[in-house]
């Protein structure tokens, strides 16, 4: 799973919906009635049973409201009993037995909380040994992605299934557990034409009653329930095969699976997945596990899913158009990666249980930067697991959190482990200690974890084994650990003496904010001069010998999690070095620079000094950074009226030379001969010289083009400013325009336009068009449409708070109409745009009894009002100064 690897402007908040109104949107399909049993477990099932195999049989008629299923599970009962607790939730159950040697013993199914566990009171005691469970049932479609949803693309309808985490209970009643791993026979009866996508190669299509075909899947290789998939529609399959490999002695079945609205835009994915296959086989040293591969895409999946032999992605992840940025190749090489990558390290090998979910995610993340960097070395993806991994950070330094490692003893806890903890800085802990290792020596550990638990289940101190056993250095163990099983953020303050520097280790804090202390084993890379020296930190203070004198670069590299800080003289050499500096360092510096600040140690005079010297760096994103975390202080209201002025006249005075150096024509195609590094860089230097500059001669050029797009002319704007022409037509344009752009967008079927032009009429700041779309009724409107709106109202400082007051009304009817990973913990997020503790309060006044009793997305909400309260703190601390160094910045 990419969780947070999320398309579009509202990628990290929430998932989407299929209608219109409010109402629609926010109501949940019908419930089933819950029996509360105190009994009944709160997470983990017990061993009492345990499955061996599954028979699935569906009727999938996707635009019905409901479908319906036979299941059989093969089971083994380790005592007698009469009753068992599975899963299931939100079926209608019309018949469920027990078989025992031929014998049927009827059951009831009663489902006993929302999460989905279920009882089984059986009419007679089963004995111990072998049975089978098998059931006749009907579910409701979702219109989310989760569980078996469907959607309406063009006239037609289509239905995916996305069961990570705990939604596969929605589809079929079963043991709904990562450590529970069966094979499964899935077959799939359907209007004749249709076609069908699962885990495993179709056997046949056979007609059956009522003019229906029913497809045969094959039986699959061992999955749990999570990463079963199987779609229906009227796909276009494109299919072929991959190449023999080194790895592998046989081609291997391929195919790319789209609605026909995307049917012209498959070319992109079906040349490129073979080469990210290949590279991963390499690497693992193992051929692809499953019998075949489909990339399928879908319209409403904000994110991906590693479902085995068939992957599913957000259709505007893997199906791009010729004239694609490089930004969207970047998501699709990282993104394509992390997910072809978790068909060994997630699939083929599986966590015991959901607290291990994090070694999947964290070790998949850094294997998206890592092969999406070796499929196409000029789009430089590598910088952006670091970027990412900074990012996390401040997350991660709050005191309200988890360690990557999260013990989970409550089915809604699961969800809060697919966040930026797992991802972000997962992702760059692994890359830390594999960095530390060396690449052949943590390779090996993994190649050896996978042939140690091959088509089973594995926890995280296996995994840590494996690498100890492998590398033959048991002190990685104790450096995994303590960024493992522990949150928070090292700072490692660096100071010269004599003849070397003294690092000494403490936890972040933000100002205001007093964590409870921690220490880490901590592989640091320090450079002094052309000097360098890599150790590991295992005390509080540590002596290491380097040159006198020096530029001092605390993080080689970039790639330590770990922030730094220095004398005043040494930042300020940093600071003006940062434009020649590696992007992992002048990323590292800008982000420690920050933390300084932000903890209450570095001046606001530096950031802004900061973000001029890196703004000469060569890679586009660290040479962006600096401005983009000064638009987060206007985002978060710390920077005054009178300030604005200033403030615009900063970033012109850094922003606006570089993009004139580089020219800028929004033209289609008009830099198609630039190297990706340029073209990124000039798009995203024109949404900082248009939006934050306000910059009339780019904004003119961007209206002037966004109108003739609209009005057909597709060559007049380049897709890499699609987003800032957009917003430019809608904030000059007023209602009108919002309307226009809805119209348009709800019209169209091209993901890439349909977002950019319902964010760019959401962020407007026109209090009469947010008014008007947080009303809009429109069937053609997908609730991932309506979230993007209501989330691009809240985040504009122009419409903010009335944005924010239509959430709080309505966070309980939004809350109800998701369910699933990508947006039941993610959905407090929308509140973090605004900033004191006075905020924080009436947010909590409002929603926070409701969210503390229903317990979902909690761990998120908590860090929600945290961080609302830090940025209070740090507005009333250094709002005066930061004013103040606008008014002086040179």
């Amino acid at each position: 799973m990419r969780a947070s690897c999320l398309i579009g402007f509202t990628a990290l908040l929430l998932s989407s919906t299929a209608h219109a109104s409010p109402k629609a949107m926010t109501e949940a399909p019908a419930k089933a009635v819950i029996v509360p049993d105190a009994s009944a477990p709160k997470g983990r099932l017990s061993d009492a049973a345990i499955p061996k195999a599954y028979r699935l049989d569906f009727t999938i008629l996707p635009e019905a409201d409901r479908f319906s299923g036979h299941d059989e599970i093969d089971v083994t009962l380790k005592a007698a009993t009469k009753s068992l607790y599975i899963h299931g939730r939100d079926l209608k159950i019309g018949k469920a037995v027990a078989m025992v040697g031929g014998k049927a013993t009827p059951a009831i199914f009663t489902q006993v909380d929302q999460s989905g566990t279920a009882r089984l009171d059986f009419a007679n005691v089963l004995p111990a040994g072998a049975a089978t469970l098998a059931f006749d049932y009907t579910g409701s479609f979702g219109d989310t992605a989760s569980g078996l949803f469907h959607v309406k693309v063009g006239d037609a309808w289509y239905s995916w299934t996305q069961f990570e985490s705990i939604d596969a209970r929605a589809a079929f009643p079963g043991f709904d557990e990562p450590g529970f791993k069966t094979p499964f026979t899935v077959s799939v009866t359907t209007h004749p034409g249709l076609v069908v996508i699962g885990n495993a190669p179709k056997v046949s299509v056979t007609k059956v009653a009522g003019g229906m075909e029913k497809h045969q899947l094959a039986v699959t290789k061992p999955l749990p329930t999570y990463l079963v998939a199987f779609d229906t529609g009227p796909f276009v399959h494109q299919t072929g095969t991959i190449p023999a490999t080194p790895e592998r002695s046989t081609p291997m079945p391929y195919g790319a699976v789209a609605t026909h609205a995307q049917k012209d835009k498959m070319g992109y994915v079906t040349a490129e997945t073979p080469r990210i296959v290949s590279l991963l086989e390499q690497y693992f040293g193992e051929p692809f596990p499953f019998p075949k591969l489909d990339q399928i895409g879908t319209p409403i999946m904000p994110g991906a899913m590693e479902n085995a032999g068939a992957d599913t992605y957000g259709d505007g992840i893997i199906f791009l158009s010729p004239g694609a940025t490089t930004s969207d190749k970047q998501a699709f090489g990282m993104i394509v990666a992390h997910e072809l990558s978790h068909q060994w390290f997630g699939d083929l090998v599986t966590p015991a249980w959901w607290d291990d979910i994090w070694l999947n995610e964290s070790f998949a993340n850094w294997m998206g930067y890592r092969i999406g960097n070796a499929w196409r070395p000029e789009l430089n993806i590598g910088v952006g697991a670091l970027d990412e991994g900074f990012g996390t950070m401040n997350t991660d330094a709050l005191e309200v959190g988890r360690p990557i490692h999260q013990p989970i003893t409550d089915n809604g806890q699961i969800d809060s482990a697919f966040d930026g903890i797992t991802y972000g800085k997962g992702g760059q802990v692994v890359a830390m200690i594999a960095a530390y290792l060396g690449d052949e020596k943590f390779k090996a550990g993994v190649r050896l974890h996978l042939k140690r638990h091959a088509y089973g289940n594995a926890t995280s101190e296996q995994f840590f084994q494996s690498i100890s056993d492998a590398a033959k250095d048991p002190r990685v163990l104790s450096a995994l650990k303590s960024f493992v099983d522990q949150q928070g953020v090292p700072v490692i303050d660096v100071r010269r003496q004599g003849n070397g520097i003294v690092a000494s280790q403490s936890r972040y804090a933000f100002l205001g904010s007093s964590p409870p202390p921690l220490s880490w084993t901590i592989p640091f890379c320090v450079r002094v001069g052309a000097a360098k020296q890599c150790t590991l930190l295992d005390k509080t203070v540590t002596s290491i010998a380097a040159p006198a004198s020096g530029l001092i670069m605390p993080n080689v590299g970039g790639a330590g999690y770990y922030r730094f800080d220095m004398a005043p003289a040494d930042w300020q050499a940093l600071i003006a070095a940062s434009g020649t500096l590696s992007p992992g360092e002048a990323l590292a510096t800008t982000d420690s620079l920050w933390a300084a600040f932000r903890a209450g140690k570095a001046p606001a005079a530096w950031l802004f000094a900061e973000a001029r010297a890196v703004a000469a760096n060569p890679d586009s994103t660290a040479s962006i950074d600096g401005g983009r975390r000064i638009a987060g202080l206007r985002s978060r209201g710390l920077i005054s009226a009178a300030s604005l002025p200033a403030y615009r006249t900063l970033l012109a005075s850094i922003y606006t030379p570089r993009l004139t150096a580089l020219g800028f024509n929004p033209a289609a195609g008009a830099y198609a001969k630039d190297d990706p590094g340029r073209q990124n860089l000039r798009h995203e230097l024109v949404n900082l010289v248009a939006d934050d500059a306000r910059d009339v001669a780019v904004r003119t050029k961007l209206k002037t083009a966004g109108e003739k797009y609209l009005a057909g002319d597709t060559a007049a704007l380049d897709s890499g400013f699609l987003g800032a022409a957009l917003t430019v037509v809608a904030e000059e344009g007023g209602l009108p325009a919002a309307k226009m752009l809805v119209d348009k967008a709800l019209s169209s079927e091209d993901p890439g336009f349909r977002q950019a032009a319902l964010g760019a009429a959401a962020s407007s700041g026109r209090p009469d068009a947010a008014n008007y779309l947080l009303s809009l009724e429109d069937k053609r409107m997908r609730s991932y449409d309506r979230i993007g709106l209501i989330f691009g109202v809240a985040g504009n400082a122009g419409t903010r708070d009335l944005g924010i007051d239509w959430i709080l009304a309505n966070y309980d009817k939004l809350l109800a109409g998701g369910n699933g990973i990508f947006i039941t913990s993610r959905l407090p997020q929308a509140l973090a745009v605004q900033c004191g503790a006075d905020q924080a309060d009436r947010i909590d006044a409002r929603v926070g009894a409701s969210i503390r009793k229903a317990n979902v997305g909690l761990l998120n909400y908590q860090r929600t009002l945290e961080s609302i309260r830090h940025c209070g703190v740090l507005r009333q601390a250094k709002s005066a100064e930061i004013a103040a160094a606008l008014a002086n910045a040179k």
